[in-house]
């Protein structure tokens, strides 16, 4: 009998504490074949694309979130959800197997409720990017570069802010990933000033693999400026 790369997970929500299903993907059915330089996972089967799944949506209240939400929530944002997402929600299940509308759906959801509920920009930085790389995978150009850009901001804003410190991505990651989104974005300014930073942390940096990929990435804009 073959097992369903699908599951259930029980959820609580944070804001309204109610419990209800999320589907996940079982991490041994999932096969990542390559990356592209802005870390966007390929896999072998994209109809097991574990990206769809990382929001989970209260059927109750409309509060979406992700892993990484922080459980507090600052004195007035519970109620400024209550006024701006519960009060228009239509009860509706985001259980059950994706489309990639459904996926993009849940993310602007989260977008939204971590944007009320002051997450980090970090965190909706990283959601952004998922809409954009749910489209890449569509061939949705004009609204890849659209998400793109807005993730871009948003990390520069994480960046700034020292918001990263404590989480999974260091200072060499955030400032690579800014170079790379403002690269695909054509702002060239940014991209090498941010690209020349990464590499100049190369002595006390952690990340060779992320240096290394600023390098390459380095190298293909002084190629492009020769040819042109």
């Amino acid at each position: 009998m073959e097992i369903s790369p699908f599951y259930e997970k029980k959820m609580q929500c944070l804001l309204c504490k109610e419990h209800f299903p999320t589907t996940k993907i079982r991490s041994r059915q999932v096969r990542v074949v390559d990356h592209d330089s802005d870390f966007r996972p390929i896999y072998i089967d994209e109809e097991i694309n574990p990206i769809f799944y990382n929001v989970a949506v209260c059927p109750s209240c409309g509060f979406a979130f992700t892993d990484d939400f922080a459980p507090y929530f600052a004195p007035g944002t519970k109620e400024m959800i209550a006024k701006n997402i519960t009060a228009k929600w239509r009860s509706r299940s985001f259980g059950g197997e994706r489309t990639k509308e459904q996926a993009v759906e849940a993310y602007k959801l989260a977008y939204l409720s971590a944007n009320f509920k002051k997450e980090k920009h970090l965190t909706m930085a990283g959601m952004m990017l998922r809409i954009a790389w749910i489209y890449r995978n569509d061939a949705n150009r004009p609204k890849e570069m659209r998400y793109l850009e807005i993730s871009r901001d948003l990390y520069i804003k994480a960046f700034s802010e020292g918001d990263y410190i404590g989480t999974q991505m260091s200072e060499t990651r955030v400032q690579y990933i800014i170079a790379e989104l403002s690269w695909r974005i054509h702002d060239r300014a940014e991209a090498i000033r941010n690209f020349s930073r990464v590499i100049e942390t190369q002595k006390r940096s952690t990340e060779p693999t992320v240096i290394q990929m600023a390098k390459d990435r380095w190298q293909e804009i002084r190629d492009e400026e020769t040819v042109h």
